[in-house]
């Protein structure tokens, strides 16, 4: 399987403005986004729908969820930090929210 390229600098820094709500990780490998919502239930939906999204991109986000909360990390583990699969991933789930 070929390796996938992390983003530059300049990348990451033109990607992340079309990403206001997701934060860089202080070593640049990833990015993260906190949401929240009404409900275990309305959280778990979002979840499941991001499932979804993740399953048929074929990269999986590291998550957590903590009743209405969902805290959301994207990284691409064969590129050893954040390539354009984790910016595509993130413009897709925040679509869910539109």
């Amino acid at each position: 399987m070929p390796r996938i390229p992390q983003l530059t600098d300049a990348e990451r820094g033109v990607a992340l403005s079309g990403l206001p709500d997701w934060r860089l990780a202080d070593d640049a490998s990833g990015i993260s986004r906190r949401f929240n919502f009404r409900d275990f239930v309305e959280a778990f939906s979002f979840m499941t729908q991001v499932a979804l999204l993740a399953e048929r991109a074929d990269h999986h986000p590291e998550w957590s969820n903590v009743y209405a909360r969902v805290d959301i990390r994207l990284t691409t583990h064969d590129a050893g930090g954040l390539s354009q699969r984790d910016i595509d991933l993130a413009h897709e789930i925040d679509a869910l929210l539109s």
